[in-house]
């Protein structure tokens, strides 16, 4: 069997009768893409694996049920999974983010992203890794509002509610993060460029 002549809807049927090759091959087709979608909404490798593992255990799930209907729109079905398990996670975390569309999850977006290769996508990792680092070592009531704001695009009307502060206090919080931030980075000698 040539995978690479398969489209999705051929594998899936293939895997639902009993070609367990099929769903691998699934995968490993669209894992970047998939991957890549949800860490850039949880900004977590960790997390970002363990969503991206759920979404096949659910795809899997599904499909040995026979509950898939979806023939020919496979990846959109598996995104939109994982888009579901992406809310899950930050509604049991207590913490929604924005997604750019307004009407709901919109396929076009993510399909648009431009994979990154893996050496800039380790860099990428890193910086993050890194800034992460140093906002842990801003004052609390500065690195609540920050992570709010930025990492959970929440606005500041949002934020003064959830930290119980005026919007006056939750923009200064940001302010002297960001102030503080530029002195811890300076202090450190830390050049922030991808």
């Amino acid at each position: 069997m040539e995978s690479c002549v398969l489209s999705d809807s051929v594998l899936v049927s293939t895997y639902i009768n009993g070609h367990e090759k099929s769903l691998e091959i699934l995968i490993l087709r669209h894992k970047s893409r998939i991957f890549n979608f949800i860490l850039s909404k949880v900004l977590d490798k960790e997390i970002a694996e363990d969503i991206f593992q759920d979404t096949f255990i659910k795809v899997i799930k599904t499909l040995k049920k026979g509950n898939y209907n979806e023939e020919g729109k496979f990846l959109p079905w598996v995104m939109r999974i994982s888009h579901n398990l992406i809310i899950d996670h930050f509604r049991k975390n207590k913490r929604m983010p924005k997604f750019n569309s307004s009407n709901g999850f919109d396929i076009f977006s993510v399909i648009s992203d431009e994979v990154l290769n893996v050496e800039k996508q380790i860099i990428k990792d890193q910086i993050l890794a890194d800034i992460k680092g140093l906002i842990d070592e801003l004052p609390n009531d500065q690195k609540e509002v920050l992570v709010m704001r930025m990492y959970n695009d929440l606005s500041f009307k949002e934020i003064a509610e959830n930290t119980g502060v005026s919007i006056n206090t939750a923009l200064g919080r940001m302010r002297y993060a960001i102030i503080n931030l530029r002195k811890i980075i300076e202090e450190h000698q830390i050049i922030l460029v991808n």
